[in-house]
């Protein structure tokens, strides 16, 4: 399931960048190419640009909507809700309380310890 929304994420994404750059600001560019001046065709030069229009407001939309189930899907199973600053603060408060400058006697020259007998 996860694989499947990442793939059509990124073809939503690669479709959405190419309806963006199809876009004139003046209304130009592939808008006036399809339909030159001339009439009423469903890819017109208004017609075209409507369409762009649409097209890019429906890809972003699932972009956004994509986005969010691929969030949803992928996030980690059995972890609990929480503050990452606060598991930190956890972790620092153990590991004040166990002390880590134990001294400790150093082993015999043959690396060894032997068990004492006390009776």
């Amino acid at each position: 399931m996860y694989t499947l929304l990442v793939i059509l994420f990124v073809l939503v994404s690669i479709l959405l960048m190419i309806t963006i750059l199809m876009q004139s600001s003046k209304g130009g560019g592939l808008a006036s190419s399809f339909g030159g001046m001339g009439g009423g065709a469903i890819l017109g030069p208004r017609g075209t640009a409507d369409f762009l229009q649409k097209a890019t407001t429906v890809l972003g939309i699932l972009f956004i909507l994509l986005a969010l189930a691929i969030n949803w899907v992928g996030r980690p199973k059995g972890i609990a809700p929480g503050s990452i600053l606060q598991e930190e603060l956890n972790r620092t408060q153990q590991q004040q309380n166990t002390p880590a400058n134990v001294p400790v006697a150093p082993l015999p020259p043959g690396g060894e310890t032997q068990p004492q007998n006390n009776q």
